[in-house]
């Protein structure tokens, strides 16, 4: 059995939406309770980190006994990075907290079967491998804009970054180098307005970078030309089809009712809890 953490950082929401009230959509409260109980059920035991906002909403919401392992707010701490240009710098700072072998996974990450992949338990897993696309995985030289941080020159650029909304690490060395990169070239690397470019390359190709320097070895647990084919049924992500969600009302209910269905199908002993989310009115309504 194996541990896992989700991770929720907070501040990015108010830094991008001030004056608001916090809260997370519903479709993503849905695959948050589905992909931590989906684990406890297969692989292992699981936990949250995130911050004292964050902990208070899951409360609000009855879900925070979903994770066995509990809520921890230590991204209270987070300090010196800039929220909007690296929304999603919580993740490595929860697993800078924890202790190899550990997997770092996604709220919209669904891991639905027992997992068998892991041959090398002192190892680095991955779902897939991304394409180097220049769009999105620039020169360096067109990243960095801060003449007093100077990154590893042994980097190989050539390596391809990782998807890493499911991650496994087997071994700390591996670990503390890449969270120590990655936090001080977000600490360093601050200033500009691309929110996707500086950020997937301190969290998704930092991973690969490190690792490559490290010689390790990185193992995908499938190729993504195979995902694509979307013939597999040990995963579900739907990083690509929120924003259908958020356009279409329809696509998120008949979305959400599905989620729903199944939570009360697998987990029976959750129904009251669900039935007293206030913000499923509208799809329980349709059930």
């Amino acid at each position: 059995m194996i541990n896992a953490f989700h991770s929720n950082w907070t501040t990015p929401f108010f830094s991008a939406q001030k004056h608001r009230k916090y809260y997370i959509d519903y479709f993503e409260i849905l695959t948050t309770i589905l992909s931590a109980l989906k684990w406890r059920e297969n692989n292992g035991s699981i936990k949250m980190v995130t911050d004292s906002i964050g902990k208070e909403y899951y409360e609000y919401l009855g879900i925070d006994k979903i994770w066995d392992l509990g809520i921890d707010t230590s991204l209270d701490n987070i300090k010196n990075i800039n929220p909007k240009l690296y929304w999603a710098a919580g993740k490595i700072y929860a697993l800078k907290n924890e202790e190899a072998p550990i997997v770092m996974m996604d709220t919209d990450f669904i891991v639905w079967n027992k997992l068998n992949c892991f041959k090398n338990e002192k190892g680095i897993y991955v779902i897939h491998k991304e394409h180097l696309d220049n769009k999105i995985y620039p020169d360096i030289k067109d990243i960095i804009l801060n003449n007093k941080y100077e990154i590893n020159k042994s980097f190989d650029y050539t390596e391809l970054p990782c998807n890493t909304a499911f991650v496994y690490i087997g071994n700390n060395d591996f670990k503390n180098y890449y969270v120590d990169t990655s936090i001080d070239f977000m600490q360093n690397v601050n200033i500009g307005n691309d929110t996707i470019r500086n950020m997937v390359f301190a969290e998704q190709r930092l991973i690969s970078l490190c690792a490559k320097f490290l010689n390790y070895n990185i193992n995908s647990i499938y190729e993504l030309e195979y995902l694509e084919k979307n013939t597999q049924k040990d995963f579900t992500h739907i990083w690509g089809y929120k924003q259908e969600m958020r356009k279409s009302y329809v696509v998120k209910r008949e979305f959400c009712i599905k989620c729903i269905n199944r939570i009360l199908k697998d987990y029976p002993e959750y129904k009251k809890i669900i039935l007293n989310i206030k913000e499923f009115k509208d799809y329980l309504i349709k059930l």
